[in-house]
């Protein structure tokens, strides 16, 4: 089988810690970053990387460093509250970072000019918080820049302009982006930065609490690993072109990004609704006429993964490759820019029919930055074995994009994804596709009711099910899943399907 070639479309986004070889880069970005300002000196950087390479981060894209920032460990008591940049970085070497502080403090980032608007600096102040969690501090702690004060200074002080910020009253690209990200005021100090012009030197002391960390004592904590899902229950209306197309599925995206959300989950096949402008009266003719799409859908949503910072499933799509069999795939869109794809396993006799669909033949489990998951199209998670092979991989989420036309096959996808859940103990999510496109032969009507699935258990939800939409509206439904909790029901749960298998009379073999 020929596939179509994913790495001509992979732009990987990279948060990693920064090296040696990045300090030019670094400093160049400076001066296109803060022009007027004194930017690092080569010793400075250098400094940073001898006594605290893991506070400092570089965001690089593509292969090229877009972002920077870096930090030290303190203890914020000993320090003045009205404490200048200088005297907390030491003059910009760092020689007072203390490893047996409590503070993380970040004393730069920045974003190149030509990167802004792809969450460059909301995942270096991630890697900051992750960070933060990992040594168990108690906070992070920023001098931050009001560039925009130099506006409105003859006409309010520095405590009004924050407070209109934090208003939205005024939009102030440091202070606005902080606040989004969870910092919290502490104060502001004069006379930060003698060079901040655009600020007229003043900063905002601003706080993000560790909500994890573990003070020494006595007390007893569980740790918690949630996911966040974005389920889009898509509606399948007539459009005009792949245009209309892609700005549903943005809006959807965005959505999804501005819950918090680790996965935003696409139905199966819902590319489909390209038919509905082609006016081909044949449906094999006009799955073939779709598939011609399949770059520009690979492009659309790697580019809305990556500057949404949101891992995508995205649906299915019906691809032709170089076989000229035609696949029913669903691709999995990383936020990194990097790109995996699942093909369907077991095609149903509609599809074969109207549509000539060809079979996949591996079944693959996916590393992502929470954890492995897997992907079962529709007809495929009504075959327990193929969920129960995944678990074995590792997978903790098995995602099911689906399109059914009535509720019985609704049902079939709904009840096969529910049982699922409760024979493996993972979590399933089921996406499907709503609405009518008349005169669209083979995927005229559509019935669903999107839903996100857990075992049944004391810890998890009620009635094991995480959330679920309302059926045959378009809307999306945002859930939680904790894969902490599923490692511990494994272990100590009221019954442990896993661990209490019968391997010395059954088992499943994978083939491949």
């Amino acid at each position: 089988m020929s596939e179509l070639d994913l790495s001509k479309f992979e732009k990987r986004m990279i948060i990693r810690n920064t090296k040696q070889e990045d300090i030019d880069g670094i400093i160049k970005m400076q001066n296109s970053c803060f022009p007027g300002m004194e930017p690092w000196k080569p010793d400075q950087l250098e400094s940073h990387l001898e006594i605290f390479p893991e506070g400092q981060f570089v965001a690089e894209y593509d292969g090229r460093v877009v972002g920077s920032c870096s930090s030290l460990i303190i203890n914020f008591d000993e320090y003045d509250d009205r404490h200048s940049w200088d005297d907390v970085t030491d003059g910009g070497y760092i020689t007072n970072h203390n490893p047996e502080g409590y503070n993380l403090y970040g004393i730069e980032v920045m974003t190149h000019p030509e990167f802004r608007r792809m969450k460059v600096g909301y995942r270096l102040y991630e890697a900051r918080k992750d960070l933060a969690r990992q040594m168990n501090l108690k906070s992070i702690i920023i001098g931050g820049r009001i560039p925009n004060y130099h506006l409105h200074a003859e006409e309010m002080s520095p405590r009004e302009y924050v407070r209109q910020v934090a208003s939205h009253k005024i939009y102030d690209p440091v202070l606005s982006f902080q606040l989004r990200n969870d910092f919290t005021l502490m104060r502001i100090n004069p006379n930060y930065l003698p060079d901040d012009l655009q600020s007229n030197k003043y900063a905002t002391l601003m706080e993000w609490n560790n909500v994890d960390y573990q003070p020494k004592s006595k007390r007893f904590y569980k740790t918690s690993n949630p996911v966040r899902i974005c389920v889009v229950q898509y509606m399948m209306r007539k459009i005009k072109s792949f245009e209309d197309l892609a700005h549903q599925v943005e809006y959807f995206t965005d959505v999804a990004a501005d819950a918090g959300s680790d996965f935003a989950v696409f139905p199966e096949i819902f590319t489909t609704q390209l038919m509905s402008f082609m006016d081909e009266k044949s449906p094999s003719l006009a799955v073939r006429r779709v598939t011609e799409y399949t770059e520009q859908y690979i492009e659309l949503f790697t580019d809305l993964a990556v500057r949404y910072n949101v891992n995508i499933i995205g649906g299915s799509h019906l691809v032709k490759e170089e076989d000229d069999e035609i696949y029913n795939i669903s691709y999995l869109f990383r936020r990194d820019g990097t790109i995996d794809k699942q093909y369907k396993l077991h095609i149903t006799p509609n599809e074969r029919r109207w549509w000539g669909i060809s079979r996949g033949d591996e079944l693959k489990v996916f590393d992502t930055d929470c954890g492995k998951i897997a992907i079962q199209i529709c007809y495929d998670i009504e075959f327990p074995e193929l969920a129960r092979i995944a678990t074995d991989m590792g997978a903790k989420i098995i995602f099911t994009p689906f399109c059914t036309e009535d509720r019985q096959g609704y049902l079939r996808v709904r009840y096969c994804a529910q049982a699922r859940a409760v024979e493996n103990q993972v979590y399933t999510v089921i996406s499907g596709t709503v609405g009518n496109l008349p005169q669209t032969e083979n995927m005229d009507i559509q019935y669903a009711q999107s839903g996100i699935f857990a075992p049944s258990d004391f810890e998890f939800a009620r009635d094991g099910i995480v959330g679920e939409t309302n059926p045959n509206i378009e809307m999306v439904m945002i859930g939680d899943v904790d894969l902490e909790i599923l490692r511990r029901q494994r272990q100590d749960g009221t019954v442990r399907q896993l661990k209490d298998r019968r391997h010395d009379i059954y088992r499943i073999q994978y083939k491949k």
